[in-house]
């Protein structure tokens, strides 16, 4: 099975999660197909079906939206590549954790390839280097068909992490491609590859 990927540029979050819902409604009903959208978002902080404690006074007036995902409190904005991934996972060979463990390895294989030494922790969805955490991963699943994804710091204002505890883990610290190797990479010059990145990763690692 493949998996279909395009672009969709910078959407409002609220949007894109409306557009999310019902695309999953799709595939469970076999009217749509599996799905992986690339986007970038508006400055907004979400938080996922755990209470995150945020002071409301520190977030200087960002957006907070909760949703269903799995995790805490994550940042999304500019200068970030965000990918959802809206599919039947058993379709594609997979459970759900290997699905998580497909992303994060797609997203490893995309960093090394621009020069960034990446990895995944066990026990800490996401994808980290030695100097800190440069994406983060979380999905919600429902009748087998996945919603929500990861976030990729490719050149973000990495000031807005500061605001909060990112992912409820207490003194973690957060990086990106920029950070790490000084170079801008924008999502929309990204996105291609790391589509293709996490295909190749999903249609390879199957019930890992």
């Amino acid at each position: 099975m493949t998996v279909d990927v395009a672009w969709l540029g910078k959407v409002p979050y609220r949007e894109a999660l409306r557009l999310q819902r019902a695309r999953r409604e799709g595939v469970i009903a076999h009217s749509a197909p599996d799905t992986l959208w690339l986007l970038e978002h508006p400055p907004v902080i979400t938080t996922g079906r755990r209470t995150a404690d945020l002071d409301l006074g520190r977030l200087g007036g960002l957006e907070v939206v909760h949703t269903e995902r799995g995790g805490l409190a994550t940042w999304h904005g500019p200068g970030q590549l965000v990918g959802y991934l809206i599919a039947d996972v058993g379709r594609l060979g997979h459970g759900v954790k290997s699905t998580v463990e497909a992303l994060e390895q797609g997203l490893v294989d995309w960093l090394g390839q621009h020069g960034v030494a990446a990895f995944a922790e066990s026990g800490f969805p996401g994808v980290w280097t030695q100097t800190g955490k440069i994406a983060s991963v979380g999905l919600h699943f429902r009748r087998g068909v996945s919603l929500h994804g990861f976030a990729l710091n490719l050149c973000p204002d990495l000031a807005d992490f500061e605001r909060f505890t990112p992912c409820g883990i207490e003194g973690v610290r957060m990086t990106s491609l920029e950070a790490e190797i000084g170079v801008i990479v924008p999502p929309v010059e990204a996105w291609i590859g790391v589509g293709d990145s996490i295909c190749a990763s999903l249609k390879s690692a199957r019930h890992a």
